[in-house]
């Protein structure tokens, strides 16, 4: 980042680019930097991932790469509490290439708001993902066309989890 002020970069970019190269050494691929306050605490959480899956000695060893260069680096403001983890089966997309990889997949999809006909959660097939959107298609066989913006969390569906909805009292 030459030329530009470390602090004036957003935490997550800073760590992101900290992670990023040790993830890649220890044959690793960096899933996800999030920062958030929760209570009183600060929560710095790096996710990786690998092919086969992610272990606790995966996570372990991406730790203590990464908590020396966070200490000399020292991107984030206050105190806090560093979790390094699997994303999980169930993993949250937030970056366009996560969109990407899933096309064709099963996801979970919270709106910000109820959508008319089928409130606030909609299960699908992750379809023609774009920078600002994506499709997910039904089993009616319809595709809604969804903005991220208006979408709170999109989650992969586990393969052996039937894509209905988990409030239907019928089920």
């Amino acid at each position: 980042m030459p030329g530009t002020n470390p602090k004036k970069v957003p935490v997550i970019q800073q760590v992101w680019q900290l992670a990023q190269p040790l993830a890649q050494q220890l044959g690793l691929t960096l899933w996800d930097v999030t920062y958030q306050k929760e209570g009183a605490d600060w929560f710095l959480r790096v996710f990786i991932d690998k092919p086969g899956g992610v272990g606790i000695d995966d996570c372990v060893d991406m730790t203590h790469a990464l908590d020396p260069v966070l200490d000399e680096a020292d991107p984030v403001p206050q105190e806090y509490m560093l979790e390094v983890s699997s994303p999980g089966v169930e993993r949250r997309l937030t970056r366009p290439e996560h969109f990407m990889a899933f096309a064709g997949c099963p996801v979970r999809v919270r709106l910000t708001r109820p959508l008319p006909g089928f409130g606030r959660e909609v299960l699908g097939l992750l379809a023609q993902p774009q920078a600002d959107s994506f499709g997910l298609e039904l089993d009616s066989g319809e595709t809604l066309t969804l903005l991220k913006k208006d979408c709170s969390a999109v989650f992969t569906v586990d393969d052996g989890e039937e894509l209905e909805d988990p409030d239907d009292p019928d089920l």
